[in-house]
This record gives structure tokens, C-alpha cells and sequence, in this order.
């Protein structure tokens, strides 16, 4: 019942293969605080932003994405 095997591997229709997920690497953007923010050299608009929030009296907050810490492309 069982038909033989005619090629060892199946090939795919489509062109390159797609990268293995260990290879895929995504930049990720470090977490910063508000403390970071305060004395950043070259401010962005969402760090100042982050920084107005937390500088009211009893606010809490676990960070902003920071662009200036996005590796380069390789």
C-alpha cells in the first residue's frame, strides 16, 4: 500500500529558501527611563514627552523605547 519513495527531499516551487529563525535578526530599541531622558544630548519628542509624564508627583512608568540606542544595520 505504501508507495516508494522517488526523491530524497521535497523541493519547493518558490525561490530561496527562507531563513532559519536563529539566523533572522531583529534591532530591538533598549528601554530607558526617565532619568536617561533628562539628560539625553539630543532629545527625540517621545523622550520628552515620557519625561513631562514622570515629572508629575506620583507617577509611575516602566520606560520608553529609546531610538538612539538602535544598533546599526548590518
Amino acid at each position: 500500500m505504501n508507495k516508494p519513495a522517488t526523491k530524497q527531499g521535497k523541493t519547493s516551487k518558490g525561490g530561496s529558501k527562507k531563513k532559519a529563525h536563529s539566523e533572522h535578526y531583529q534591532p530591538q530599541m533598549k528601554i530607558v527611563t526617565s532619568d536617561v531622558c533628562a539628560v539625553c544630548k539630543t532629545p527625540c519628542a517621545r523622550g520628552l514627552d515620557y519625561l513631562a509624564r514622570m515629572s508629575v508627583p506620583g507617577a509611575s512608568g516602566n520606560g520608553v523605547p529609546c531610538v538612539l540606542t538602535l544598533p546599526k544595520a548590518k
